[in-house]
């Protein structure tokens, strides 16, 4: 039994959830994967169960009746996951914007540092963005920044998405009661984490836009994201 598994959303990612999973299988490491799919249209669902008979045991799926946000994703991700042993968990996009050479650059930050949370940073020393257009990366630049002075969260990469939360960390965050759906999903677990004084460390990674496929970025995600950092503040989590 793996101590560690990856939990990876999809929406019309069949142009990249197979080469990611046979990605994540070719480590030395045993990671487990479980896939939650909003009942893409384009086949990514048939695409992961057709390689489950290829990796028994170590390859899951969670298929959902529609696209219901990233949020909802990871909280049914997380719920199945703590039915299990696993005693970390990880967030991951499965379109190669997160490099997955370094998940293990992340569960070795965890397992030796004795901390809740490692975050693949983009912002903090050492952490890079490729091939984004100036204005966006100067949008989420200030829009952590943006964050870190409401909720005085100490983290330089607050919107980030690849992550690795202990199973402490999920079991004392009451993610449940999150509303939001987008990117403020991922703020709010990360303060969270801060507000049960959990520790937090970030890995400086190399942030890569992707290549094939369409990204779900939205005005609607965006404003969830900057009007919900003031909810966060009253919210027991």
């Amino acid at each position: 039994m793996s101590d560690s598994i990856i939990i990876i959303p999809t929406y019309n990612e069949i142009e990249n959830i197979e080469k990611m999973i046979r990605k994540v299988f070719s480590y030395d490491k045993d990671f487990h994967l479980l896939v939650v799919d909003d009942n893409s249209p384009d086949g990514t669902a048939q695409q992961v169960k057709e390689l489950q008979s290829e990796y028994p045991n170590r390859l899951f799926i969670l298929e959902r009746p529609g696209k219901n946000g990233l949020g909802t994703a990871y909280k049914a991700g997380f719920d199945w996951c703590l039915t299990k042993d696993y005693s970390y968990i990880f967030e991951m996009d499965a379109d190669f914007s997160h490099n997955p050479d370094d998940l293990i650059r992340l569960y070795k930050a965890c397992t030796k540092e004795g901390v809740h949370l490692t975050i693949g940073s983009r912002y903090c020393k050492g952490g890079k963005v490729k091939n984004w257009p100036i204005m966006r990366i100067l949008m989420s630049y200030f829009a952590s920044i943006y964050v870190r002075m409401i909720l005085w969260i100490g983290i330089k990469d607050t919107t980030a998405g690849f992550k690795c939360y202990t199973r402490e960390a999920l079991e004392k965050v009451n993610y449940d009661i999150i509303p939001f759906k987008g990117y403020a999903f991922q703020i709010c677990m990360k303060y969270g984490v801060r507000k049960h004084k959990l520790g937090i460390v970030e890995v400086p990674i190399t942030f890569v836009d992707r290549q094939r496929g369409t990204s779900k970025m939205s005005s609607g995600i965006f404003k969830e994201a900057f009007f919900g950092v003031w909810k966060m503040r009253k919210m027991k989590l």
